[in-house]
C-alpha cells in the first residue's frame, strides 16, 4: 500500500490510480470487514478468534504481535517463539522478499501465494470439517465462507489485474515474480 498509493502528508494523487484503488480495496477488506456479527474486524483478529474457538494454541501469534509491538525485530522475535522451523522459515521468507523492495516479487507473494490460492485451499478446509461434522466452529467458518467470498470474488481477480499492471509486457519481471 505503501508502494502503490500515497499515505504521506500532505497527500498528493497516486502514480498510478488503477493500482492505487486496487490496493486499496484489497487493504479495506483485510483491515476493516465485518465479522459473523456484523461488527468491524479485521481477518487477522477473525481469525484469531476462530483458532481460539477451535482450541487451536494462538500464544506463539500473541506472543509475536506484542513483542513486535514492544520494538522487538521480527527476527528476535522469531528466535524466541516456541514454532516450527518451517513456521519460521515462512515468515522469514515472507519478509526477505518484503524488505527487498521491489515491487512485483511482493505483489507475486500476495497474489499467487495468498489471495489466488487461498480459496480453493478454504474450500478444501470446510468440505472436510463438514464430511467430519464438527460443531462449534461457526467463527471458522464465517472466517473462511468470508476468505472465499472476498478473495475469489474480488481479492483475487484484483490481484491478478494488479499484477499485470505492475508486471505489463516484462519478462524479466514476470520471471522473478514466478520464482517468488
Amino acid at each position: 500500500q505503501a508502494e502503490l498509493t500515497n499515505v504521506k502528508t500532505p497527500w498528493t494523487p497516486a502514480k498510478n490510480p488503477t493500482l492505487s484503488r486496487f490496493i486499496n480495496e484489497i487493504v479495506h477488506g483485510e483491515e476493516s470487514d465485518v465479522n459473523e456479527l456484523g461488527e468491524p474486524n479485521s481477518h487477522f483478529e477473525m481469525y484469531l478468534e476462530a483458532m481460539q474457538q477451535i482450541g487451536a494454541n494462538t500464544l506463539p501469534i500473541h506472543q509475536l504481535t506484542e513483542w513486535l509491538s514492544y520494538g522487538k525485530t521480527l527476527d528476535e522475535a522469531l528466535y524466541q517463539l516456541e514454532i516450527r522451523e518451517e513456521t519460521r522459515a515462512f515468515v522469514r521468507f515472507t519478509f526477505e522478499i518484503i524488505n527487498s523492495g521491489q515491487l512485483h516479487k511482493i505483489a507475486a507473494l500476495f497474489t499467487f501465494g495468498r489471495e489466488d490460492l487461498i480459496p480453493d485451499m478454504f474450500i478444501e478446509i470446510l468440505r472436510e470439517m463438514q464430511s467430519q461434522g464438527q460443531t462449534n466452529i461457526d467463527k471458522l467458518l464465517y472466517y473462511l465462507e468470508r476468505h472465499i467470498e472476498i478473495d475469489g470474488g474480488d481479492h483475487g481477480p484484483i490481484s491478478l489485474q494488479m499484477m499485470q499492471e505492475i508486471c505489463g509486457s516484462d519478462a524479466i519481471k514476470w520471471q522473478e515474480a514466478t520464482e517468488v
